[in-house]
């Protein structure tokens, strides 16, 4: 063989081998273990199966969280105030909802708190959310008259563009026009293609259906000039149906939202469907024969309602999601290509009279109004460690109609030396997770808010785990130089040794480096009584070598000598809220987010 086609054969080699490497250290986040507040363990790979083709799950997002707003109005939660003031829901002119200008209330305060969707810093964690559920597009709400909310979507575009190139799977673009073939409509569209689509701008980020950009908008009144021609033959065109009863009255519609049980869109020769909507709960009721009416009318659809069961009687019944789970049912009946969730983030509803042609008594909440009734899975505040059910939820869902990744192999055992660091160039798998998402927050909220986070210090980009039969090994690499150890809630590890959700905080059996390490040693605490309270129970040698970290834990210290391993770990840096679950969301850096957590398992 001559020495031409030898080079060849091993820049081929390298570039084989370069791939491979790559790809092992792309996110997956279908790879990780989660449970929910209410104990519901997400499923896992041996539950879903491997990946399925063509299927798609699509989300209702609201990017009319913006304006030049009044700093002098005070943010107005519904359900703080109709707590406070039960009697103000018989009064339109109580007091307590305050001046009805501009005449927007939150049903409850979301948990990165009352944002625009112009703010970076939120359309970031956005971004990481939505990819970890495995969300693949989201569909821009601008039903309402001309709005397309501009500001909002140039900063989202924006933000996950770059998101993208730091590595995040990010959902993908699309917008959804008035539910008709009505002027404002047309003038939305021909905005959209001549701002965003016929300049090809973020076109990474489009979202394609059947080989076009998808836009959910009617194309009747398109004219024959050659804009309009464009226009027609560059989208895929899914017109949207608004009514939850009726179905669709045309074979090219998708619905939104609709109620149990929900029928096909887009028949297919093949007799399946292209799209099927799934809802949190439905702002319709018995009242209006399954027709859109006030939320905050008796007996609507709400979070604890199927329509083949009724209501979940337990006063916090509205957690557990027997709307949303009813209609994934009636999902996976029809199996269609996509499913369209609704929603992520709408919060908002405004207060109407009976002029204004809605029939609650004295006035109606239409689109959300309470935790019950309301259908935003984005996690909030108000319920405490409980706000991120319906997101854990989707996450399992979403798993199950998608399939997942297989698990990443583990390399055979080895004994690492702590402090050189090129002992972990051979060790599988790499827990790879996002950079660049340590940005700090400075802006400004709807109304009299205002925010700021700083608490973005050590970017976290991923971790390895190696064993030997005396010690489990643990790495971690940030994207820069790690700040000093002394630093408050420093690079903490977080272990579920025995994957039981009973034992421990939250899980966690074992916490490292809540005490700042001293010498060469971190100090191992062991959970107690299942709350934020851990005592010593060991030391452990550790080493730090620019942006990389080591520790040695000894199998006894984690009661695994002799055994096989399979437990769940997490890294965090610059926790604020200190037995506060939901702060893995909101403060510094974790890998992985929220809930999440790496799987090791030699099983």
């Amino acid at each position: 063989m001559n020495t031409k086609k030898l080079a060849l054969n091993a820049a081929i080699l390298f570039l084989f081998l370069f791939a491979g490497q790559l790809l092992a250290q792309q996110t997956v986040s279908d790879q990780w273990a989660a449970t929910d507040a209410l104990g519901r363990k997400v499923r896992e790979y041996r539950d879903a199966g491997d990946k399925k083709k063509d299927k798609f799950v699509a989300i209702f997002y609201w990017t009319w969280h913006q304006g030049d707003d009044d700093t002098t109005y005070q943010v107005k939660n519904i359900t703080e105030i109709v707590r406070k003031y039960p009697e103000a829901m018989k009064d339109y002119h109580h007091p307590a909802w305050g001046n009805k200008q501009p005449g927007f209330f939150f049903w409850e305060q979301p948990l990165l708190g009352y944002y625009k969707t112009t703010d970076p810093w939120v359309l970031r964690k956005h971004a990481e959310m939505l990819a970890d559920a495995g969300v693949d597009a989201v569909f821009f709400d601008c039903t309402n008259g001309d709005l397309t909310w501009k500001e909002s979507y140039e900063a989202l575009l924006k933000t996950w563009d770059q998101a993208q190139k730091d590595g995040v799977n990010v959902p993908h673009i699309a917008y959804m026009l008035p539910f008709g073939p009505v002027p404002h409509g047309l003038t939305s569209l021909r905005q959209l293609y001549r701002d965003v689509y016929k300049p090809g701008r973020y076109k990474n980020l489009w979202f394609y259906w059947k080989g076009k950009p998808c836009i959910m908008g009617y194309p009747d009144n398109l004219t024959d000039s050659p804009e309009d021609k464009e226009i027609a033959a560059f989208f895929t065109f899914r017109p949207g149906q608004p009514d939850y009863v009726d179905g669709p009255s045309r074979n090219d519609q998708w619905g939104w939202l609709e109620n149990y049980p929900q029928h096909g869109y887009v028949k297919q020769p093949n007799g399946k469907y292209e799209q099927v909507t799934v809802g949190i709960a439905q702002n319709a009721s018995p009242e209006t024969k399954g027709h859109c009416s006030a939320f905050n009318l008796p007996g609507s659809y709400g979070r604890s309602f199927s329509q083949r069961n009724g209501f979940d009687p337990r006063v916090e019944g509205y957690l557990y999601g027997w709307n949303f789970m009813e209609q994934w049912d009636r999902a996976f009946e029809l199996d269609p290509e996509l499913v369209f969730v609704t929603g992520w983030n709408e919060y908002t509803a405004g207060q109407w009279l009976p002029i204004h042609g809605w029939t609650g008594k004295p006035f109606s909440f239409v689109d959300q109004f309470d935790w019950e009734h309301s259908r935003d899975i984005e996690p909030n505040k108000g319920w405490g460690d409980k706000g991120d059910v319906y997101y854990m939820q989707l996450v399992d869902q979403v798993r199950k109609f998608k399939g997942m990744t297989p698990p990443q192999k583990i390399s055979s055992p080895k004994t690492i030396k702590i402090g050189k660091t090129n002992d972990w160039n051979d060790v599988l798998p790499y827990f790879a997770h996002y950079k660049g998402n340590t940005m700090h927050r400075d802006h400004r909220g709807r109304y009299d808010q205002y925010y700021r986070n700083n608490t973005g210090r050590n970017d976290i980009e991923g971790a390895k785990v190696a064993r030997d039969d005396e010690n489990v090994y643990f790495y971690v690499e940030t994207a820069d130089a790690l700040t000093p150890k002394t630093d408050r809630n420093w690079m903490m590890l977080f272990i579920d040794a025995d994957r039981d959700k009973s034992t421990g905080w939250n899980g966690y059996d074992f916490i490292i480096n809540r005490v700042s390490p001293k010498g060469n040693k971190v100090f191992i605490e062991k959970n107690v009584g299942n709350r934020w309270e851990w005592a010593t129970t060991a030391e452990a040698k550790f080493a730090v070598n620019g942006n990389k970290l080591e520790i040695a834990i000894p199998r006894s210290v984690l009661n695994v000598v002799g055994k096989s391993l399979n437990f769940e770990f997490k890294w965090n840096d610059n926790m604020q809220e200190n037995g506060n679950i939901m702060d893995f969301y909101v403060n510094g850096d974790t890998a992985p987010g929220g809930r999440f957590n790496f799987i090791y398992s030699e099983k």
